[in-house]
């Protein structure tokens, strides 16, 4: 029943087929034999009652006529105006509806006849509905009529058609209905005529076969449903209301006890029940008769209607409606394979578990269906997976006790999901979980501010969930996430500034070191956060437009940030200078500082303490990451448009003489003393080479004149061999910072010429450095070397000077032939190589050491293809890298094809050449042959390798590599045509080539280039369907002449274009000259089915297969063509295009999910009531599958 059970019960929710119908019930047969069954409503509630006929109505059937917004109309056949209006949707739907029940009050007939009319064109029908019609025929005589005036050539109807008009329409449409119920709700919707006709009709087009009725009259249906429910809720009000003011009446005393108010509120109440009961047999028809129903239909967006609505019902009305028996409808439909139908259930389910007076009644609910919900949480559709995270985060918020801590932890990590909406609903289940519980502040008292701040635990607790993530490189993911919804806890950076330098309280444990690592990455991923605010790398596809408001909050971020680092970083760096890692990133916080600040504000002391501290943590750190960050620091902090820029560029140059001045000395003492190096020299000038590399990275270094010194060092080691690899890593890379910046100042074209021809020999001579470096023992100088020679070929390539940068032009190098050939052999050697090889030499075995090299050996792969790519080498040495694609697919295959579709891009000719040259390499290596280097000479390369080399056994039979056609089908560029008289003989040897010839023809034109063969074109390639083959010729020519003429293959005819069979014209008799699918001599005539065969590969193999049965097909009976072309293709792809559009044109009443298995009759018998078992409220009817 709808009602609550507290509701009376003289009216209750049919569950069988008992249903009383009146006089003018509908039952007819249907086209599939169903019986259609309309019901009218006007025996349900009150059997005997009359309709109450407006004063100069007429009844059903006069001739009357009506007016509808001032135009005339006659038997509804003239005027479309209804619809018209609710489609522009520009006149306010009040008046429209005036207008009908005006219109209504004058002749109900044709005003109803009218509103059949507007849902029927709705529906995007043509056809109209008479006076006639609507007089004498039954609803689904209407129906069945109004379907044969579909257009069979779209599939468009208003609620689908695309465009701004049409966007509008569902609103106006959803409304017009609303409208409608709520101004007819006193009197025109209890008249027992109107309300009959319409919940009839659309019942009957609900389960009508054609989408557009059962989608449009769906959607009106539950629309008129909702709308009834209102009435229904405001009846029910009324009701509660009247009833106080009866029983208040008659508690009075007697002399003040008023008797004709008592029989007037009695009278009222007695009026409102009768009008609830009727609205609550409208309302089960409706929801018996069409969402029952359609909430299992196929059409997805149906599904999502009906879920929608009734999550309106449980919410609006939930004394009636929020109880198992709907809320079992939801449940089950969480299962639908549809992302937008998962969804309307999700939110539907929102709404309801936002009241928290309404969480008693979902408590079963939720125990069966919590489980499905949480799983929804990694939902494959991400708005899906959104809601769901929303939908627990309002369960948890309601209680507290649902969810278990599996299920928590099964949520928590979605806070490094890279979908950022996926993320942020995550980070707000996990701050109302861990941080909902603060510290209450007492009222007048002083706040509290840094350790004993009440966000101290709460920080706390973020880092301890950190922690416990063990994803230690992803703090700027958890910030991101929890920015929304705690950026005032996460900006509370003079508490974190406070837990890392002050004392612990009395009673408070102190933070470890890891815990205040993990306080310092946070703290860092916060002020980026609030400086950039934009999310880190791989969250949203880029930066967006922020608005006023965001750059204010940004820029009061920004002074915050500096006012409160600019005093606190440096006691920070003097309690952990020594640690490597917190100093990374304490570091990084000046990149964010706003520099004006340090001279408005008078914090000139504190940048000196900051330099000075900076200074100290250079000398005493060698690890690359530190200094780095160090050198990043100062180029943040030598910005030329501030005041502070003197002092820092002071102290920087300070600190730089410092170190180019002592490696100049450690290096003059090191070349001189020779073998005689002691560990504590090297060590000495490796860690000063390191600083001044790591400063080079960032500032301009060319007045030290670094180069020189830094061949010297290289070539030292290349003549003596035995130099330490780590000073010739960085060596080489600090001569290479220097080759830049020397470039980029040139490129400003204000240098002389002597600097570009100085530049010139430098560059060419560390080329040659690097290229003598490449045959070093050591494996880490000979990548360094490899890595950087890249990067100069690449940078120094004929495309420097693009761009209006001409009078670089002399700086131009292109790679010699030795070069590339070590080069080449040095990606083969080091990059090509399987783990068991690496393990072999001595490599870490373990898993991160072998991702480690991995790693890097892409990379190392990633440069030379961009060699290729930018045509610094020559394209042809990309066969040796194309040929590994297969090999190392998992490895490096998302590189290769990168590259094959880049220098396809570049040169098609030169790139096919290049494919097929690796094919040749791959093909002589599973043959066991010796490649020769001439067979590769012209464009015709493969098939001229194919052909090249003549058969052992003798003239008359295929040459030697005719296999290698079977490869060229992937990469077919053009095939010579010889015809000699052996190659039509029907032979298994010849696949090959048949196989190629027909890929030839079946390819079309790829990339705007044609692939010419024997037909000069795709449409001239059909013949007549009464063209009879040609017949095979005789044999007219020695064997001697045969590679001297042009090839004709024998292959099949081309097949015809895709036809239906059925327009073709009837079968006739085969002529006695068929021969099959390839006309043969007639010597060969008769078949062998038992003679064992042999093909030298797969794709003949299955080529063969199919002529076979095709031949088979050709000597039965049965066809249907006229011709004697093959047709096995064509058929079986016309057939699948004829099911695919049958399958188009099918409309299932049963949707695809999972519903819970339902138990047989017997076995419900003798259980209780299951609500949650879909027996129990659908009968064989509901299961019946309708197809269209």
């Amino acid at each position: 029943m709808i009602a609550a059970p507290e509701l009376p019960s003289d009216f209750p929710f049919p569950q069988d087929t008992d249903t009383r119908f009146s006089s003018d019930t509908d039952f007819s047969e249907e086209p599939d034999g169903r019986t259609a069954v309309t019901v009218s409503l006007a025996a349900k509630g009150k059997g005997g009652k009359k309709g109450k006929k407006p004063a100069g109505e007429k009844g059903k059937g006069a001739k009357g006529t009506g007016r509808l917004n001032g135009h005339h109309q006659e038997n509804g056949m003239e005027n479309m105006m209804l619809f018209e209006v609710v489609k522009l949707g520009r006149s306010a739907m009040q008046s429209v509806v005036d207008d009908w029940i005006e219109s209504y009050k004058t002749d109900r007939d044709v005003a109803l006849l009218d509103l059949i009319n507007f849902f029927i064109q709705c529906s995007g029908c043509k056809g109209v509905v008479s006076g006639e019609m609507f007089r004498n025929m039954q609803n689904s005589e209407i129906i069945r009529r109004m379907t044969e005036e579909f257009d069979e050539d779209s599939g468009d109807y208003p609620l689908t058609i695309a465009g701004p008009q049409w966007k509008r329409f569902k609103t106006s449409f959803c409304e017009f209905i609303a409208v409608l119920v709520r101004q007819c709700q006193y009197s025109i919707i209890y008249d027992e005529y109107m309300m009959d006709t319409v919940i009839s009709l659309l019942t009957g087009l609900s389960d009508s076969q054609v989408r557009a009725f059962r989608h449009t009259s769906t959607l009106a249906a539950m629309k008129l449903m909702t709308a009834l429910v209102n009435v229904a809720l405001n009846l029910s009000i009324n009701m509660d209301n009247t009833q106080r003011q009866y029983e208040s009446e008659r508690n009075k005393i007697v002399a003040k006890r008023a008797n004709d108010r008592l029989e007037l509120l009695l009278q009222k109440r007695k009026e409102l029940q009768e009008n609830q009961d009727e609205i609550e047999n409208m309302m089960n028809a409706i929801f018996k008769g069409v969402f029952v129903h359609r909430y299992r239909d196929s059409i997805a967006e149906i599904r999502a209607i009906c879920i929608e609505e009734i999550g309106v019902w449980m919410k609006l009305y939930s004394d009636a409606f929020l109880n198992d028996s709907y809320l079992k409808y939801v449940g089950w439909t969480m299962h639908d394979k549809q992302g937008e139908v998962r969804l309307k259930c999700l939110t539907a389910l929102q709404g309801l578990y936002y009241n928290r007076e309404l969480n008693t009644r979902l408590e079963l609910f939720t125990s069966r269906f919590k489980d499905r919900i949480v799983s929804m949480t990694l939902d494959k559709e991400y708005d899906v997976a959104v809601q769901a995270i929303k939908l627990l985060t309002l369960v948890l918020h309601s209680t507290d006790e649902v969810l278990s801590p599996e299920d928590c932890e099964s949520v928590y990590h979605l806070v490094y999901s890279a979908h950022r909406p996926v993320a942020i609903a995550a980070g707000e289940f996990l701050f109302k979980k861990l941080f909902s519980q603060r510290e209450p502040e007492e009222e007048g008292a002083p706040k509290r501010r840094g350790r004993q701040s009440p966000n101290a635990n709460l920080i706390k607790t973020t880092v301890f969930f950190f922690l416990e993530s063990e994803l230690h490189e992803h703090a700027a993911y958890l910030v991101d996430s929890l920015w929304e919804c705690g950026a005032e806890l996460l900006k509370d950076w003079e508490c974190m500034t406070s837990l890392l330098l002050d004392d612990p309280l009395p009673g408070e444990e102190a933070l470890t070191d890891r815990q205040e690592t993990a306080l310092i990455e946070i703290m860092l991923c916060t002020v980026r956060q609030a400086a950039e605010c934009h999310p880190p790398v791989g969250r949203g596809t880029g930066k967006r437009v922020m608005t006023a408001k965001e750059k204010k909050t940004q820029l009061d971020d920004r002074t915050r940030i500096t006012e409160l680092f600019a005093v606190s970083l440096p006691p920070l760096l003097a309690k952990y200078a020594m640690d490597s890692e917190k100093v990374t990133n304490l570091l990084q916080l000046p990149q964010f500082f706003d520099l004006e600040i340090y001279t408005t504000g008078r914090l000139e002391k504190h940048l000196e303490s900051l330099l000075r501290q900076v200074r100290e943590i250079v000398e005493k750190h060698t690890d690359t990451d530190v200094l780095e960050v160090c050198s990043k620091t100062y180029h943040a902090l030598c910005n030329e448009e501030f005041t502070i820029f003197n002092r820092v560029d002071i102290a920087r140059s300070q600190l730089l003489d410092e170190q180019v001045d002592k490696f100049n000395r450690l290096l003059e003492d090191f070349l001189q003393e020779g073998e005689e190096v002691d560990e504590d020299d090297t060590y000495q000038i490796l860690s000063t080479l390191k600083r001044i590399t790591a400063f080079h990275n960032a500032h301009d270094l060319s007045q030290w004149d670094l180069f020189t010194s830094n061949f010297k060092l290289l070539n030292t080691g290349i003549e003596n061999g035995d130099m330490p690899e780590q000073i010739v890593i960085q060596s080489l890379q600090c001569t290479h910072y220097v080759i830049l910046w020397n470039l980029a100042k040139l490129s400003e074209g204000s240098s002389r010429k002597e600097d570009m021809v100085t530049l010139r020999k430098q560059m060419r001579a560390f080329c040659l450095m690097c290229q003598r470096y490449l045959t070093n023992v050591n494996t880490a100088v000979k990548e360094q070397a490899f890595t950087i020679l890249c990067d100069v070929l690449l940078i120094f390539s004929h495309q420097m000077v693009s761009g209006g940068r001409e009078h670089l032009e002399p700086l131009v190098y292109s790679p010699e032939d030795s070069l590339q050939v070590e080069l080449l052999s040095f990606i083969l050697n080091h990059v090509f190589i399987d783990q068991d090889e690496e393990t072999n030499n001595g490599q870490q075995d373990d898993e991160a050491g072998k991702i480690e090299a991995l790693h890097k050996r892409r990379n190392l792969l990633a440069a030379y293809c961009k060699l290729i790519i930018y045509c610094v080498v020559e394209m042809k040495t990309g066969a040796d890298i194309f040929k590994q694609y297969m090999r190392y697919y998992n490895d490096y295959g998302d590189i290769i094809k990168e590259t094959m579709s880049k220098t396809r891009q570049i040169d098609k000719i030169q790139c096919a050449k290049t494919l097929i040259l690796s094919l040749q390499c791959v093909y002589y290596e599973k043959s066991k042959l010796v490649l020769h280097g001439n067979q590769t000479s012209n464009g015709g390369d493969g098939i001229e390798f194919a052909f090249k080399e003549p058969s052992p056994q003798g003239e008359g039979n295929p040459p030697l590599h005719l296999a290698f056609l079977d490869i060229l089908i992937c990469v077919p560029e053009m095939l010579r045509f010889m015809t000699f008289q052996m190659a039509l003989q029907r032979e298994d040897c010849w696949l090959p080539l048949i196989s190629y010839r027909n890929s030839l023809q079946a390819g079309g034109d790829d990339d705007t280039m044609s692939v010419m063969s024997g037909y000069s074109s795709r449409g001239s390639s059909v013949r007549s369907k009464k063209a009879k083959p040609t017949a095979a010729t005789k044999e007219s020519s020695s064997s001697s002449e045969v590679w001297q003429q042009s090839l004709q293959t024998p292959v099949m005819m081309p097949s015809p274009h895709l036809t239906s069979t059925a327009m073709r014209e009837p079968k006739r008799g085969r002529d006695d000259s068929y021969m099959g699918v390839y006309p043969l001599p007639h010597d060969q005539q008769t078949p062998h089915p038992h003679t064992p065969q042999h093909h030298p590969s797969q794709v003949t193999w299955m080529l063969a297969q199919r002529q076979q049965e095709e031949a088979r097909h050709r000597r039965g009976t049965g066809l249907m063509e006229e011709d004697e072309e093959p047709i096995v293709e064509d058929v079986m792809m016309s057939s699948e295009g004829r099911l695919d559009d049958l399958n188009e044109g099918m409309d299932f009443d049963t949707m695809d999910i999972d519903l819970p298995p339902s138990k047989n009759r017997r076995e419900r018998s003798e259980l209780k009531p299951d609500y949650f078992d879909p027996a129990s409220i659908m009968d064989e009817s509901v299961l019946g599958v309708s197809m269209f």
